[in-house]
């Protein structure tokens, strides 16, 4: 397999994730839904209107979400529109709870955990997908990035509870008490990123994969009670390939000289994060391979 391209800019601002986006040179067409994290309420890492809404604007998107498996202010879809509001996310654009008027079932192809993946049923809804991820920590995962925003992100609250659970159950009032390998729980977010991406290219849906990697804590988004920042904001990387992508995140946070960077090291590691671009390339999600072209 031939080495994926991986677009990378230090300085992070709204005109540089506009020109990153642009050099892709894909267009996203169509009605475009906009995957991001809006942020537990009480959290502080998730990416800012500022920033973000320039180029979700000129792709007349839509802000798209699922609601969460744990006990929060994100776990119904009025509770999640009102966090989203008190977030800033409905200042720029409409916010659309996908799993709020119901969920639908996609293949997993050759799954060794999950026999499907369950998404909002808003989903269908979008003609292409912006993955806009923020690159930071994640208690259960290690980090986040572009394959958790693709797999815990687009599925539905019952979704997330079988991907949590390793493909046991669906009820997320059951998934915490499930007993599983860390490393298999890594894998069926590989596997639920997986299915997203064939089902949108069965569909003839475009996704382009974008990760902002600013305000970079050992705890991620979904935590109300997230951490300050444990090391300087890194740039943004760009792809047409969730793997390469994230991998060069990876690979910026093993390679960076910043001292806090070996806290992140140690979340990371200490949940087996880095196993997700491995098992993803290996069931054929994309390439650890890539050319980082510097804009």
């Amino acid at each position: 397999m031939e080495k994926s391209k991986v677009y990378f800019t230090k300085k992070i601002n709204a005109d540089n994730l506009i020109k990153i986006y642009d050099v892709l040179g894909v267009k996203l067409t169509g009605k475009v839904g906009v995957k991001v994290s809006t942020g537990e309420r009480g959290s502080k890492g998730y990416l800012k209107a500022d920033l973000i809404s320039p180029l979700v604007k000129m792709l007349n998107g839509t802000i798209i979400e699922c609601n969460t498996a744990y006990p929060g202010a994100r776990n119904t879809k009025e509770d999640h529109l009102e966090v989203a509001k008190e977030h800033g996310f409905t200042s720029f654009a409409d916010v659309d709870i996908m799993d709020g008027d119901g969920e639908f079932k996609i293949p997993v192809n050759d799954g060794k955990h999950l026999k499907y993946d369950i998404v909002g049923n808003n989903f269908k809804n979008y003609d292409s997908i912006l993955n806009l991820a923020h690159g930071k920590g994640h208690a259960m995962g290690g980090f986040g990035a572009n394959l958790k925003n693709q797999s815990i992100g687009i599925a539905s609250r019952n979704g997330k509870a079988y991907i949590h659970s390793c493909g046991k159950t669906e009820d997320p009032d059951k998934c915490w008490s499930v007993d599983y390998e860390q490393k298999d729980f890594i894998e069926s977010m590989a596997e639920a990123a997986k299915a997203v991406a064939d089902y949108c290219k069965d569909n003839n849906k475009q996704i382009v994969y974008i990760t902002i990697a600013n305000a970079i804590s050992v705890d991620c988004d979904c935590d109300a009670n997230q951490g300050d920042p444990v090391m300087g904001d890194i740039g943004i990387f760009a792809s047409l390939d969730p793997v390469a992508n994230d991998q060069a995140f990876i690979d910026a946070l093993w390679n960076s000289t910043d001292p806090g960077h070996e806290k992140m090291m140690e979340r990371v590691d200490r949940q087996e994060g880095r196993h997700i671009t491995e098992y993803a390339e290996s069931i054929g999600l994309g390439t650890t391979d890539y050319e980082l072209i510097e804009i």
